[in-house]
């Protein structure tokens, strides 16, 4: 007897359980309505949060950071992993609501439920190595997500609607609804993705074009509506001038923007290195002189305590040193005391000029040609992370030998001279070391010679200064110019230069406003419609069909519509007010 109770109590239990689940699924009565759109809102604010507050779902978050992560082209997982899965639910929530199925919203919700909970107060924990409630991120992630919980908990008690007609935000035809429309369809991929979800999960004889095509006529055909609607509320009385409070605050607005997109390139470079500009001083200076292709036979580098920056009083004397040249006048104007570095560099080379004996010889032999280059060459080092387009910037400097000097080199080699060589004009003094890889010389501001002699039959080279040295020293001293470069705030505009921004802004922006102001006549007879009810009407009227299962009708509707569209004079009688 106890048994047979146990089992009956078990029993009604069960039942309980069964009816509860069974309403859920079959009600006998329910006052059928739609909060999808209060669900995906939910879904979107979560999907928000996940991108900018993903490193609190991490197990190190003081180094996330999803934009230098980005910009490293490396995906964190985490962030990758949290993506992918709202993203799903957003797609599989579509899917229910299309398909309104009742019953896989409930398991689908049971599933969500359990899941969440379960990665929520177990998992993430364990993860971040930080408690529930010391997560501030992942606690609102989790309100917005109880909040989305109570909204399917009241989809499934209510019942999915038996018709889906249309975007939620075309129900009004007012400047709200039009500008919200307006933004979503602008957001990328989001309308092709729900036309063709929708699409795959509707019952339909239509193709993916021809549904498309629909689409494409029913939101040209609403925005055209607020259009009209709005004329309607403020009305243009005929055969008066526009005011013009409209003509100067949209025209002046239009103008004023135009200018500035034209202008932009030229106005961001110039105001990003002279307002905002970062200095960025040569770590390194090496120099390199080579005869013809052979050996180096000259190689200095200056580094930290060789590298000096100009004092005020220096920096002064040194442009009254060229005030009676107007052209290192307009190049001095552009940079600063800050912008200047002197590289000491020593007078003799820092190795010897081990060359072997055949081409020692070799070398002997074509000093007699004609055209025999001396090689200046020179690396600049600079500090990447502050904003320069390279590392290293070089350049070289080609001289060609005269015949009196090529001779001297020839008796100096065979050992028959003891005097020194002297090669005049053999490398400026100053450097301009631009934010790329091209170290230029600057003419016109000084000279140096080389001097060339033998000692031990081992060829040394020396470099004397001829121009203006600020202090004594035996040696050359080398002045670098160095472009001010943009912050690593703006480094991804300024990156491209002045040439870039108008190929990849300005030429593509004014593209686009080409296209909005030509190409108007082609499109009249669609866009010039006075009225256009019926054809929204005709609209609806294929989703209306489509949702009671009227499929013959759909197709012979959609036949409709197209015709109406290829006849001019037809269009012309359904748009009539």
């Amino acid at each position: 007897m106890e048994k047979l109770r146990e089992l009956s109590i078990r029993a009604k239990k069960y039942s309980v359980i069964c009816q509860f689940f069974r309403a859920l699924v079959q009600p006998e009565y329910s006052a059928v309505t739609d909060v999808y759109v209060l669900m995906f809102l939910a879904d979107t604010v979560d999907f928000i949060i996940i991108v900018f507050g993903f490193w609190a779902f991490g197990k190190h978050s003081a180094a996330a950071d999803i934009t230098s992560s980005l910009s490293e082209d490396q995906v964190p997982e985490a962030f990758l992993v949290m993506v992918l899965i709202q993203f799903g639910t957003m797609v599989i929530d579509r899917a229910l609501y299309l398909r309104k199925t009742v019953l896989g919203k409930l398991v689908f919700q049971v599933i969500l439920v359990f899941g969440i909970h379960f990665w929520m107060f177990f998992i993430l924990p364990t993860v971040t190595e930080r408690r529930f409630n010391q997560n501030l991120v992942a606690q609102l992630w989790y309100f917005v997500k109880c909040v989305y919980f109570g909204l399917s908990a009241y989809q499934i008690r209510s019942g999915y609607p038996t018709r889906v007609l249309g975007n939620f935000l075309t129900k009004s035809h007012n400047y709200l609804n039009l500008f919200l429309f307006q933004g979503f369809r602008l957001v990328p991929f989001l309308t092709e993705l729900r036309a063709v979800m929708d699409w795959v999960w509707t019952d339909t004889t239509l193709s993916l074009s021809s549904w498309i095509c629909v689409e494409d006529v029913y939101a040209h055909c609403f925005v055209l509506k607020c259009w009209r609607e709005s004329e309607k509320r403020y009305p243009q009385p005929r055969g008066q001038k526009k005011k013009r409070v409209v003509k100067y605050g949209m025209g002046g607005l239009i103008v004023l923007l135009l200018i500035c997109i034209v202008w932009f390139p030229l106005l961001f470079m110039s105001l990003i290195k002279s307002v905002a500009g970062v200095v960025n001083r040569p770590l390194d200076v090496s120099l390199t002189i080579t005869l013809g292709g052979f050996q180096p036979i000259f190689t200095m580098s200056a580094q930290q305590n060789q590298l000096k920056d100009l004092t005020e009083e220096d920096f002064s004397s040194f442009i009254s040193s060229y005030s009676y040249t107007p052209s290192a006048l307009q190049f001095l104007e552009a940079y600063s005391r800050e912008d200047v570095t002197v590289a000491e560099l020593q007078g003799s080379s820092n190795s010897l000029w081990t060359i072997s004996p055949p081409s020692r010889q070799y070398l002997s032999q074509v000093l007699n040609l004609d055209h025999f280059p001396l090689t200046v060459s020179w690396t600049v080092q600079r500090n990447l992370s502050l904003g320069a387009k390279a590392e290293l910037a070089s350049g070289k400097h080609v001289t060609y030998l005269d015949n009196q000097t090529r001779l001297e080199l020839i008796e100096l080699l065979n050992g028959t001279r003891t005097l020194p060589v002297v090669i005049q004009e053999v490398f400026p003094c100053f450097i301009r070391a631009p934010s790329d890889s091209n170290a230029k010389p600057i003419e016109h501001h000084g000279n140096t010679f080389m001097c060339v002699s033998q000692s031990w039959l081992n060829i040394y080279c020396c470099l004397f200064v001829y121009g203006p040295v600020l202090s004594p020293f035996a040696g050359l001293q080398l002045f670098v110019f160095s472009d001010k470069v943009s912050p690593p705030s703006l480094g991804f505009l300024a990156g491209y230069g002045i040439m870039g921004l108008y190929a990849s802004v300005v030429l593509v922006i004014g593209k686009f406003v080409r296209e909005f102001f030509s190409g108007i006549s082609h499109s009249i007879m669609f866009e010039e419609l006075p009225c256009v009810d019926r054809i929204l009407k005709l609209c609806t009227d294929i989703f209306l069909v489509r949702e009671t299962g009227e499929l013959e009708l759909e197709e012979e509707l959609y036949a409709k519509l197209i015709f109406l569209y290829r006849s001019p004079e037809t269009l012309i009688k359904w748009t009539r007010r």
